[in-house]
């Protein structure tokens, strides 16, 4: 029975037994209100923020309603907060003229924040394969530290989990994709930028760009070179022969501009012209596009006067 005066009181079983450890961990994570100069990117964040159509709804709508849905962070030694969760969300309120967010402050170690990080963003719609690529990476990466690494001796364990299964197996099924999409996927981070910049483009075809992504940094910057010089993207065969060039080692600029320049299957009953021959009919501020659209004009014109002709 407790003392009379004493200021002690025990509402609930659980306060007997709360540690001051627990009670720092309750009190860390909570949601907070905290100021967006206080807050920075994750580490290498593999997902970008543009100022797009959905950044403007993103924004609009925060303006009106506020932020519904709090950011993740976690403490940073310096007194700031990492972003694990709400990047987009972060910028679209320093659009619409916030000075504060709400946060919920979490205590992770890098491995657990990477991949709260990307689980979090990859529930988007709309993903970039360069996005899933490196979000991907960094995944499976850090699942294989958090599984730990076995010895030298033990190689045969490599890259598995605690539960027997490769990490790339685990990503597979929590992302809902086959393993060997997950490690296509993985490939395309071996890209240049300038590669992988025209495969978000839909400029190169997912597959193709699998196998470019086998070429040498030097020997991709000479593939741009040819694929621009003949005004076409690689199939699936000619990508494969360029790959196998490099593994050859007999890759060269003359070689691929060779592959590059080869009529594909479907193109075996169209009329093409090298981007040479045109450009002297053209400005030099046309791109490809507006050189097609004039010449198609052009076509139809020619049409219709022959059309007319006929009928006198």
């Amino acid at each position: 029975m407790p003392k009379r005066g004493g200021n002690i009181s025990l509402t609930s079983y659980d306060d007997i037994f709360e540690t001051d450890e627990s009670r720092a961990e309750s009190q860390l994570e909570r949601v907070q209100s905290i100021r967006l100069n206080a807050l920075v990117p994750f580490k290498e964040h593999p997902f970008k923020v543009v100022d797009d159509e959905a950044m403007l709804r993103t924004t609009e709508s925060i303006a009106q309603y506020g932020i519904l849905t709090p950011l993740i962070a976690r403490p940073l030694e310096d007194g700031s907060y990492e972003i694990i969760s709400g990047h987009r969300r972060a910028h679209a309120a320093e659009l619409a003229g916030l000075t504060e967010v709400p946060v919920l402050v979490r205590d992770m170690d890098d491995d657990a924040a990477i991949v709260l990080m990307v689980d979090s963003n990859l529930q988007r719609e709309s993903i970039l394969p360069s996005e899933r690529a490196f979000a991907y990476k960094m995944k499976n990466d850090a699942m294989k530290r958090q599984a730990g690494r076995p010895s030298k001796e033990n190689c045969g364990q490599l890259d598995h989990n605690l539960t027997g299964r490769k990490t790339v197996e685990v990503l597979a099924e929590e992302s809902g994709e086959s393993v060997k999409q997950i490690q296509r996927y993985i490939r395309l981070t071996n890209l240049i930028p300038e590669v992988l910049d025209l495969v978000d483009q839909k400029q190169i075809s997912f597959n193709p760009a699998v196998e470019i992504s086998y070429l040498k940094a030097e020997e991709q910057e000479m593939f741009l070179q040819a694929m621009d010089e003949v005004q076409a993207a690689p199939s699936l065969s000619q990508a494969q022969r360029l790959k196998k060039l490099s593994q050859e080692g007999s890759f060269t600029l003359d070689a691929a501009r060779e592959i590059m320049n080869e009529v594909k299957k479907g193109d075996l009953e169209r009329v093409t012209f090298r981007n040479e021959q045109l450009r002297k009919y053209f400005p030099r501020s046309y791109t490809t596009q507006q050189m097609q659209n004039t010449i198609l004009k052009l076509l139809d014109q020619w049409q219709k006067k022959k059309v007319r002709d006929q009928e006198r």
